[in-house]
């Protein structure tokens, strides 16, 4: 008998200025929300850009000691394509550009999961998933897209260090899915548009709902029913590590000794840049290894 799971809370938080300037809102969707309950996930922005253009904006950057989860809402059909997803393991340290000159008008979700303690200096590696690629499921009432993890039988080709789950949903008006889940996996359900009722709590637009605790082992079930047509949210649950970690700015780390470290070594120009990463660390295409249903 599948354990079932429900949510134990739902929190919103408020659009604000993001740093790219005028035309960038962001909204941090874990503020008010202990690691204890989102580890593996340290971080998570809704980012919306209509940039005008002009002086660039954003620029190059380290980063180290975790993940960056990149998915792409809407594009600009160019250097980001509408549904690509983008993990980038930082690892033990690398360099990234996100330098904008023209005008863009943008939807991102990016999410910082944390790397087990054990591979906190991974070689850094990169996985780019375009939509064509993406495993999925679609019907004449819902689509699901199975980004990392499982969903109803399908299995994404993405790599992990931290297992997760990162499933994209869109569901007519009272289109019922359902969503396995590990009963040890943290999680939350973000919804964009529309509303959802997930196991017993409603959740609208841009609140994001969380998975109770389950208190057995084994493989649990979460269900989902659309409230409005065009409802549109994502599931993000991963595999908790249970020990306690320092974030201070671009760096993930166990102690403030080991981020001292982390910018010593950027300073002293031990970071590759991502676009200098050779073939044996990257993966630019799974098409050989996606499947989709369509009924």
């Amino acid at each position: 008998m599948m354990i079932r799971r429900n949510i134990s809370k739902i929190t919103q938080n408020h659009w604000h200025n993001g740093f790219l300037g005028t035309g960038h809102r962001a909204m941090a969707v874990l503020d008010g929300v202990s690691y204890k309950d989102s580890d593996p996930f340290i971080l998570f922005m809704d980012d919306s850009l209509n940039l005008p253009g002009g002086e660039p904006v954003g620029g190059a950057h380290p980063h180290a000691g975790f993940e960056t989860l990149s998915l792409v809402l809407e594009g600009n059909e160019k250097d980001w394509k509408t549904g690509s997803f983008e993990l980038m393991t930082a690892g033990k340290g690398i360099i990234h550009t996100e330098e904008i000159t023209s005008k863009q008008k943008l939807r991102m979700l990016q999410v910082w999961l944390v790397l087990p303690p054990e591979k906190r200096y991974a070689q850094p590696f990169l996985q780019r998933m375009l939509l064509e690629d993406v495993p999925k499921i679609k019907t004449d009432t819902y689509e699901i897209r199975v980004y990392s993890g499982s969903s109803n039988g399908l299995i994404s080709p993405l790599k992990n260090h931290t297992p997760f789950t990162l499933v994209d949903f869109r569901l007519d008006n009272r289109a019922v899915v359902a969503q396995e889940i590990p009963s040890h996996y943290n999680g939350l359900v973000y919804v964009l548009k529309g509303s959802v009722k997930a196991g017993d709590k409603i959740i609208n637009a841009e609140q994001a709902g969380w998975l109770d605790k389950a208190t057995e082992d084994g493989d649990t079930e979460i269900q989902f029913e659309a409230l409005e047509n065009d409802t549109h949210f994502v599931l993000y649950a991963g595999q908790p590590h249970n020990v306690s970690v320092v974030h201070h700015g671009p760096f993930v780390a166990d102690t403030m000794e080991d981020i001292a470290q982390m910018y010593r070594d950027f300073r002293q120009g031990k970071f590759p840049h991502l676009n200098d990463l050779p073939d044996e660390q990257k993966i630019t295409s799974f098409s050989e290894t996606s499947k989709s249903i369509i009924h």
